[in-house]
């Protein structure tokens, strides 16, 4: 059993469990592309595992017959063409705090955290 996603005018629509794509259009009908949960960033979590698809597919994720990518989180932000991930135009502190994108600003800002 693998996961399938259902795609819809180049978005996914929905994401099943099934035994292969050809069951899914012949009982389901639609497109259905295979997707991966070990699939991350173009990464295979699992030792030895091969990408598929750049990114485990979502609802809402856009898919252009290479790779599945999530929704733009903000205006400013570009995927990157390798991974499918969104980037922030300036990168993220590495300080270990908590930090959070402002848009209006092209920044991140620190968040306090109640103690």
């Amino acid at each position: 059993m693998a996961h399938f996603a259902k795609i819809v005018d180049g978005v996914v629509e929905q994401v099943i469990v099934a035994d292969n794509a050809e069951w899914c259009e012949i009982n389901l009908g639609g497109t259905w592309v295979q997707t991966s949960y070990n699939t991350i960033g173009n990464v295979n979590s699992r030792e030895g595992g091969v990408a598929l698809h750049k990114n485990y597919a979502g609802i809402g994720y856009t898919w252009d017959g290479t790779g599945f990518a999530a929704p733009q989180p903000y205006p400013s932000w570009i995927k990157n063409t390798e991974s499918y991930l969104w980037e922030a135009p300036t990168p993220k502190p590495t300080e270990d705090k908590v930090y959070a994108w402002d848009e209006p600003t092209l920044s991140w800002v620190e968040v306090v955290l109640p103690a």
